[in-house]
């Protein structure tokens, strides 16, 4: 379904009771109560059809992309349950460009000969200039649609009446007084001096008025109507001295090509203020309702998140459970060009602040864990949404890992790379469970020894653990390629000043002596390629142990990193009673016979009859 002016696709629902409309954009959620119902039409619109629906307070609220058979479904719906005539409206096709305006509450209609050309809902409109003979009336703009109205400019024919009205300023009248336009008219309730804003950016002095906030700087003016307040944020810095109080706005205010979705301002913890409400008692009793009183004093912080929460009736949203590395409520990481803040909070994610972004669990598609760019110490988190939009926070300390990782799990969003675990273990704790990266090396350790076993005849011992612990061949081809493509290096020449001038010899040989030395050990290629059909060798008692205790290591020591699990458990090993011990190697040995009854049954069955070698 699209609003008109701004199109937001939402999902549109009839009960028995209400119509309810949530917007997809902002999760913003519209209900009309249906003994409010006063009127609906069914038109035919650009693209499909669409519903009009007035109530008994003045409202008018348009929804489009109906199809042509859910006529006759809703409007036996609207009979039966709201005793509401779905009435067919045509509009008017002619292309007249003149004809009659009609306000209707909170809408303006122009029509020819009673057939309405256009509608528009005046709360659309942010701006209504006039001229001599002529009213302009300008729209906010939705930044998500590729072609916008900026304005409709009306020719207002002069008054032949004898009243002396000026038919001008009764036209723009009509359209101020439904009109999203903040005229300041009276006392500000309370006002809040040289307020820091970080976005936009300066000094602003902040006055609360009952239906709108004037934020006043030395460059710039906004007004901005509490209707347009999506949701309230309250976030700790990560220094525990300041607090932000995020104001998240839809439609956005804007100052020239520039929009400003949120408003965010930063307080200092320690800052103090007494504040009198421009007020009566009763009157501050009778209108808030206790929410709020005449005299309050505290931080200014709080002050200015209890005047909003009561003015916009909204709730505040704070950040939930969880705790970073560092035990504070967020995470310092990067988007786009710009360090700052990401929130997990109890049903999305919040950054702040360049760009601020905010990211409901509903609106996301997936998430993805990835290795840094820059450094092996970081790793990257990446949002997928609905939309097909992606948001990628960089540079996030790999001691966050572990917290956001069982956070993101418990709300039950969906990882990409969950399954993608072995491409992650070259980055130490990137993996998507410590589990799973311990695993993929020692599958690594058993598959060489296997090797070794085999190829030798010789059991596992220390020195396997060595062999597995060398670089290996990929990183031995390295300087061999670039020696051998290299005529004189630098490290050619340094070892050539070092010898005897009188003992020269020549440049080539010293690379044919390393890459003869690499050839001597290139036997070890001559290694049997794992057969996927045979048994799994067996794990050792250590391994056993571990694996069985792995969970509750984690569990005892919050936010331990996979390095530190292993050093852990091998401390642990060391410290455990002989008796414990014999157990496990008992449950190691019975191992070891199921793994050398299978070997022989795989055998016997033709398995590994014709080892392949590379």
């Amino acid at each position: 379904m699209n609003a008109p002016f701004r199109l937001n696709d939402g999902r549109l629902r009839f009960s028995k009771q209400s119509v309810v409309y949530k917007s997809h954009k902002t999760g913003k959620v519209d209900s009309i109560p249906a003994p409010e119902l006063s009127a609906a039409q069914w038109r035919r619109v650009c693209v499909g059809h669409g519903i009009k629906l007035a109530t008994s307070t003045g409202h008018v609220y348009r929804y489009d992309g109906f199809k042509d058979t859910d006529f006759e479904k809703i409007s036996a719906f609207f009979k039966s349950n709201y005793k509401v005539e779905l009435a067919e409206k045509d509009m008017c096709v002619k292309g007249w460009n003149w004809g009659t305006a009609k306000f209707t509450g909170s809408l303006l209609s122009f029509d020819v000969n009673d057939s309405p050309v256009f509608e528009i809902p005046l709360a659309s409109v942010s701006q209504c200039a006039t001229g001599k003979n002529e009213v302009t009336v300008e729209f906010h703009q939705n930044d998500d649609a590729e072609v916008s109205l900026m304005e409709v400019r009306f020719y207002v024919p002069p008054n032949t009446g004898d009243d002396g009205s000026d038919p001008v300023e009764a036209f723009a009248q009509n359209v101020l007084s439904k009109a999203d336009v903040i005229q300041a008219t009276g006392d500000a309730v309370c006002i809040f001096k040289e307020l820091q804003c970080l976005t936009p950016r300066g000094r602003y002095d902040i006055r609360i008025y009952p239906t709108f906030l004037h934020l006043h700087g030395k460059t710039f003016d906004y007004k901005i109507p509490y209707t347009t307040v999506l949701r309230l944020f309250l976030l700790p810095h990560k220094d525990q001295r300041q607090m932000f109080f995020v104001i998240s706005l839809d439609p956005p205010i804007k100052q020239g090509q520039t929009r400003y979705h949120f408003l965010i301002l930063l307080f200092s913890k320690d800052e103090e203020l007494s504040l009198a409400l421009n007020m009566s008692e009763d009157e501050v009793e009778k209108r808030y309702e206790g929410k709020l009183s005449k005299n309050m004093s505290g931080p200014l912080f709080e002050i200015v998140s209890r005047v909003m929460k009561a003015l916009v009736n909204r709730k505040i949203t704070v950040p939930g459970n969880f705790q970073g590395h560092s035990g504070s409520q967020c995470i310092t990481c990067a988007y786009k060009a710009s360090s700052g803040l990401l929130y997990p909070l109890e049903r999305g994610f919040i950054y702040v602040h360049k760009p601020p972004v905010h990211l409901r669990f509903e609106e996301i598609s997936c998430v993805n864990f990835a290795r840094g760019t820059t450094t092996t110490r970081s790793f990257d988190f990446e949002i997928e949404t609905k939309q097909n939009n992606q948001y990628t926070f960089s540079n996030i300390e790999r001691e966050e890992y572990g917290k956001l990782f069982d956070f993101v799990n418990a709300k039950k969003l969906n990882i990409k790379n969950r399954g993608f675990k072995e491409g992650m273990k070259g980055a130490e704790g990137y993996s998507d469970s410590d589990e799973d990266q311990h695993d993929a090396y020692l599958e690594r350790m058993k598959e060489e020894g296997k090797i070794r076993e085999e190829g030798d005849g010789s059991d596992e011992s220390e020195g396997d653990s060595d062999e597995s612990f060398n670089p290996g061949e990929e990183d031995d081809d390295v300087p061999e390629e670039y020696d051998s493509n290299a005529s004189v290096s630098d490290s050619e020449a340094d070892d050539g000043d070092s010898e005897e001038e009188s003992k020269k010899k020549k440049p080539e040989k010293k690379p044919k002596k390393v890459v003869k030395e690499k050839k001597e050990r290139k036997p070890r290629k001559e290694k049997k390629v794992k057969d996927p059909g045979a048994p799994k060798r067996p794990m050792s008692a250590y391994m056993l142990w571990l694996n069985g205790n792995r969970e509750r290591i984690k569990s005892e020591n919050p936010g331990i990193s996979v390095t530190e699990i292993s050093k852990k458990a091998g401390e642990m090993w060391k410290q455990l009673s002989k008796d414990r011990k014999e157990e496990w190697d008992r449950k190691a040995a019975e191992a070891k016979k199921q793994y050398e009854k299978a070997m022989k049954e795989y055998r016997e069955s033709g398995g590994g009859a014709a080892p392949v070698t590379k």
